[in-house]
């Protein structure tokens, strides 16, 4: 009986006809959990992305904006912070379409038009190039709930807010 599971043993171990099987076997789930890994922090990157893309947008409308044109014409009154948020999250100035990120909502898009004024010159350093004594800026904030695809969760991490900002000089034409 000895000799005979001897026999087989070494027969078993000079047959490499299931070893690829075995090594797939092995190495497929780690691979497939770094591939899935990869493909969503590509995503939350890429989201990320979009949302600043939409904040400079917003903010480069707002600091350009200047409601005051439209009322010394004679026509209705624009909402320059309204309609930067629209451009902000949607990319047009309507606020129609799909978002820029998928359901990011103007909710979460706050346009504050030249309430952040400071100083040009600080205790005779320079700290704005201006000819004006006061630099106004425009500030677009915003924040994303990046949902992902999943495989967050599956190890255990909670839903992650993506936040954003960019300024810019208020120029107003």
């Amino acid at each position: 009986m000895l000799r005979f599971v001897t026999r087989h043993l070494k027969k078993f171990r000079r047959d490499q006809r299931g070893a690829v099987m075995v090594e797939m076997t092995l190495v497929a789930p780690l691979m497939l959990t770094l591939s899935a890994g990869v493909f969503e922090f590509g995503n939350l990157i890429h989201d990320k992305l979009l949302m600043e893309a939409g904040l400079s947008d917003g903010a480069r409308f707002a600091a350009r904006c200047n409601s005051q044109i439209y009322t010394d014409a004679g026509l209705a009154a624009i909402n320059c912070a309204d309609i930067a948020s629209n451009i902000a999250v949607y990319g047009n100035v309507a606020g129609t379409g799909n978002a820029r990120v998928p359901n990011w909502q103007k909710a979460n898009v706050t346009v504050t038009i030249g309430t952040g004024c400071h100083d040009a010159v600080v205790g005779g350093v320079m700290q704005y190039r201006s000819t004006t004594a006061q630099v106004c800026v425009v500030q677009a904030d915003g924040t994303y709930p990046y949902t992902g695809v999943g495989m967050l969760s599956l190890i255990g991490i909670g839903p992650i807010t993506l936040s954003g900002s960019h300024q810019e000089r208020l120029m107003r034409f």
